[in-house]
């Protein structure tokens, strides 16, 4: 007979693996009321600690994991930066894991980290992920989990955001501030939260002034199909005059596509990006962007993260943090 696990004690009292693990450490977070429900269940269940389990939690192996997409993104770059500013603050070194947009490589390094390798994990999910009962699993182990950007919002732990909806919504009444009529919007992922989010502020913006003229393009990971998908958008006898670019790397294809049609940008289309590109005000037009708080979200990741190692409490609270994204205006839009 298998042994009996909090998350079975979560699941015949309704509630939280959080709030059984708490309550059984005798935190102060959880009422009296409940402790003495939780007890009494484990009691009844036959639930039996591990010590030797959970002296390996507390024996703390000083590192930090950072799961990430990829790395070129200048998203990514700065987050880390941001990071570091603190784990260093608190001597702790960080571990970089890509999952370079996989659900299966993604999971696998998630099973890594149930042999407690890490104190605990800063994250951002691949394109891909839509089951996140490998994330779960490792919150469960009582290993807390942070994310940041692309975050899961059924999971109950922390999150980092921007205002993906309400920038996006700015930067479409940008566009049709300057005449544009018809308004492509290129994503990458229909299932990640921001890309969601941006989609949903982008179509509020045109219901807002009466413009039924939605087109939304979804890319994938190959650049030759991306770059025929693009020409064939700008080929179009009505081809779009306002471009909203929710993926950083698209932007050069974009340009090249329009270069090589002879689009010129930005008198016959205007191009704006999400993006933290370092070279954008250098471009030829130079890019409007929307620009994202990397570095902050990154340092406040870590800090929710920490703010929790150092109350020895393995399990994340439920926690929305959301920075603002700032629209800079460029010639790509003028």
């Amino acid at each position: 007979m298998s042994a009996v696990t909090l998350k079975m004690i979560a699941a015949e009292l309704s509630l939280s693996v959080a709030t059984v693990s708490k309550a059984l450490a005798d935190s102060y977070e959880i009422s009296q009321a409940t402790k003495n429900t939780v007890s009494e269940a484990a009691q009844r269940l036959g639930y039996v600690a591990n010590p030797y389990a959970s002296s390996l939690r507390k024996r703390r192996s000083k590192t930090i994991a950072v799961v990430l997409p990829e790395i070129a993104d200048s998203f990514f770059a700065q987050a880390i930066n941001g990071i570091e500013t603190i784990t260093q603050a608190f001597g702790y070194h960080v571990l970089i894991y890509l999952s370079h947009e996989s659900f299966l490589r993604e999971q696998a390094i998630m099973q890594y980290f149930k042999s407690g390798r890490v104190d605990g994990i800063l994250m951002s999910v691949s394109e891909e992920t839509s089951d996140t009962s490998h994330i779960k699993d490792v919150i469960d182990d009582d290993i807390p989990v942070v994310f940041f950007d692309r975050v899961c919002e059924d999971l109950p732990t922390a999150q980092i955001v921007t205002n993906d909806f309400e920038s996006s919504f700015n930067a479409t009444h940008h566009l049709l501030s300057k005449s544009c009529h018809k308004i492509a919007f290129i994503a990458n992922s229909g299932s990640l939260s921001i890309n969601r989010n941006r989609v949903l502020g982008y179509q509020k913006a045109l219901q807002s002034v009466g413009n039924s003229n939605e087109l939304i393009v979804n890319c994938g990971k190959n650049d030759e199909e991306n770059y025929q998908l693009l020409t064939s958008l700008f080929n179009q006898e009505e081809r779009p005059d306002g471009v909203i670019l929710s993926v950083e790397k698209l932007t050069p294809l974009v340009y090249q596509v329009c270069n090589d049609l002879g689009v010129t940008i930005p008198t016959q289309v205007k191009v704006l990006t999400f993006t933290n590109l370092g070279i954008a005000s250098f471009m030829n037009p130079a890019l409007t962007t929307v620009n994202q708080p990397a570095f902050e979200m990154g340092q406040a990741a870590a800090k929710a993260l920490f703010k929790k190692l150092s109350q020895n409490i393995e399990v994340l609270d439920p926690e929305l943090v959301i920075l603002p994204s700032k629209l800079i205006c460029r010639e790509s839009t003028r």
